[in-house]
């Protein structure tokens, strides 16, 4: 008796699925990956010490920010709240001088963006010594 052979089937791989393993595994670390931002504020906190803090030479500069976003260079009001303007106001206090300090106070209505947009402001023209005040709100007595 004479069997006949069956036709071998070959094995059949499907890459499918692992290919799409990998383009995930692929695509999630590509979105958790660091990547390097220059254009981050350096943040230096305040450190106690025994010996006192020299002073600057140049004279400070400070920019206000008003309840309705308004700018105030060392006391003076500015004609509009943009950018261009209070960039041209401590241009002209600061002339060519970036090694000067700049105190960034702001009224605590005031909004976020107009503060933000001062230190951008300041950032962007090349100040490094870039304080922000705060006030104390005096105790409500009973």
């Amino acid at each position: 008796m004479k069997l006949k052979q069956r036709p071998r089937e070959e094995p059949d791989l499907n890459l499918t699925s692992l290919i799409d393993v990998v383009l995930l595994l692929l695509i999630f670390f590509m979105v958790s990956t660091t990547f390097v931002d220059e254009a981050r504020i350096k943040i230096r906190l305040p450190q106690t010490s025994d010996k006192t803090a020299p002073m600057p030479q140049n004279d400070p500069i400070e920019i206000t920010v008003g309840v309705s976003g308004e700018y105030l260079v060392n006391g003076r009001a500015l004609l509009n709240t943009s950018p261009a303007t209070l960039s041209a106001a401590v241009v002209k206090i600061a002339g060519d001088k970036r090694d000067s300090a700049i105190t960034i106070r702001a009224d605590a209505r005031a909004t976020h963006q107009s503060v933000v947009t001062a230190m951008d402001v300041v950032g962007r023209l090349g100040f490094r010594a870039i304080n922000i005040a705060t006030l104390n709100e005096p105790a409500k007595t009973r």
